[in-house]
């Protein structure tokens, strides 16, 4: 069984974003692993895994428009199942 099992990955486009700040503040308000946030001040890619996909979606959200979303339960990936 993972400790964090869904897989949530997406784009935030917007104006003045900083991945050094997004990265604190994934890392001080959700819980997870295996965070990246990289990019530039109007384009950041985010991968995370966690248990709460909704609460990072609504967080990036704030930041700009967010696409390109992707969230995969991991855990049925594990059984062979689609995520």
């Amino acid at each position: 069984m993972l400790e964090f099992k869904f897989d949530t990955q997406l784009l935030i486009e917007g104006h003045d974003l900083d991945e050094d700040a997004i990265n604190e503040y994934f890392t001080t308000h959700f819980k997870g692993d295996c965070l990246l946030a990289v990019g530039d001040d109007e384009l950041i890619k985010i991968h995370y895994h966690t248990n709460e996909p909704w609460q990072v979606l609504e967080y990036c959200a704030s930041l700009g428009e967010i696409y390109d979303i992707v969230v995969e339960n991991m855990e049925r990936q594990e059984q062979g199942l689609q995520g």
